[in-house]
């Protein structure tokens, strides 16, 4: 059997590919470096200041991110069904690449604070661009298994977090790593070119009213309510959890650096999201997208209290359900990156994975800011990663009472 010119992968979709994911992962590893660097730079940035005053700003720090990849999110989406999928993908990876080195630079907290919300605003922007243009200019034959791969790299780069941590002390010199990614949005600016699909879509005859009245109209408004909450609700606990483990493992050992303890766990945190990842395709293949995502939800429920509310000290088990953890939260956003850009056509989709995306984020950037708020409050990291983690339970129902989906065959819609 011959494979048709349509559905041959070529040299360009394997530059491509690898602009998408290597853009991607690097995203990946600037998202959790704070969190990583996040007990010692805040201290160095402060200096001797309350552990009260100290939680405060890393929430700040922490939740800004989130904030800025909700906004990034959805300007990607934008620019990308106005400008092209090209334009998008670079500026959002050059966009996170330049304000990680700024991070680095900066002499005080709010000036952290302000790139990191910079930072997270390219970050959230890649997800949307590097999803919409695979989606578009990979064969459709082979199409939910590279999706799937691509989703895998972002714990790729939650790994390799741990491992600058793990070899370089000093938080201002992690950051040096933002050099990568503009060099990526350099070389992608050469070698992507535009989207098929969107310059058919960009000559058809709609104006922007009814653009705008397609993306909210009856016909998509549903599929971006349950879009939008489906992936809204693993993000919350995803970010929760990533942002503020390492600093809950500190808490653990408080009478020690525990630099080697965080950075395993990080390490750990992007095998098991490489491992989830990488089989999602095959999972959902097998069981279906719907029951991929409610076993998802389920699973990091169940480990979710097994981590937060099992665990009073320090011990290697730790990192074991850290893994399985991860394992979940990799399939989940796998699952999720292959369906949700499905449900809408061409002339809408970067807009509404956009928001589906990203609506979610200003709620999760405000749960990641409460954990460092609240933490005193409800008696320690623990507990409130515990009780924040019941947005699990809200997923899975809203993910059971939402329509079964009736074959994803990623087509044109």
């Amino acid at each position: 059997m011959t494979i048709s010119s349509k559905e041959k992968i070529t040299r360009y979709h394997w530059l491509l590919f690898a602009i998408c994911f290597f853009g991607t992962a690097l995203a990946g590893l600037i998202s959790t470096l704070m969190s990583v660097y996040l007990p010692v730079a805040v201290r160095d940035l402060l200096g001797n200041k309350s552990d009260e005053e100290i939680n405060y700003i890393s929430a700040y720090i922490n939740s800004v991110f989130v904030f800025g990849g909700a906004f990034g999110g959805v300007i990607a989406g934008a620019i990308g069904d106005k400008l092209g999928r090209k334009r998008a993908v670079v500026f959002s990876i050059a966009c996170y690449g330049l304000f990680s080195v700024l991070t680095g630079q900066m002499p005080t907290w709010w000036g952290v604070v302000i790139c990191r919300f910079l930072t997270g605003f390219g970050f959230g922007g890649v997800l949307v661009a590097t999803t919409t243009i695979m989606m578009e200019e990979w064969p459709e034959k082979t199409r939910a298994i590279f999706l799937g791969i691509l989703s895998i790299s972002i714990p790729v780069g939650i790994f390799s977090a741990g491992v600058i941590d793990y070899l370089v002390a000093d938080w201002r010199h992690g950051f040096w790593i933002g050099i990568l990614p503009l060099l990526i949005a350099f070389f992608a600016a050469f070698v992507l070119k535009e989207s098929d699909k969107w310059n058919a879509s960009r000559h058809a005859a709609v104006n922007q009213e009814s653009f705008d009245a397609r993306l909210f109209g009856p016909r998509h408004r549903v599929n971006l309510v349950m879009g939008s909450l489906i992936f809204g609700s693993m993000l919350i606990g995803l970010w929760a959890i990533f942002s503020w483990l390492p600093t809950w493992i500190q808490s653990l050992i408080p009478n020690g650096d525990a630099q080697k303890e965080r950075s395993i766990s990080m390490m750990v945190l992007g095998m098991g999201g490489l491992t989830g990842g990488f089989l999602s395709g095959w999972l959902a293949n097998l069981i279906g997208l719907r029951k991929a995502l409610l076993l998802c939800f389920i699973a990091s429920a169940i480990l979710a209290f097994l981590l937060f509310r099992t665990n009073a000290q320090f011990s290697n088990i730790i990192f074991v359900e850290v893994g399985l953890l991860a394992l979940f939260f990799g399939a989940s956003q796998g699952v999720l990156s292959v369906y949700i850009p499905q449900l809408f056509p061409t002339a809408i989709r970067g807009r509404a994975t956009g928001i589906c995306f990203n609506t979610g984020r200003v709620i999760t950037a405000s749960a990641v800011f409460f954990v460092g708020v609240l933490v005193n409050f409800m008696g320690g990291y623990g507990n409130t990663l515990f009780t924040l983690s019941w947005v699990f339970i809200v997923g899975w129902l809203v993910t059971l009472l939402s329509k079964r989906e009736s074959g994803v065959a990623l087509k044109e819609g």
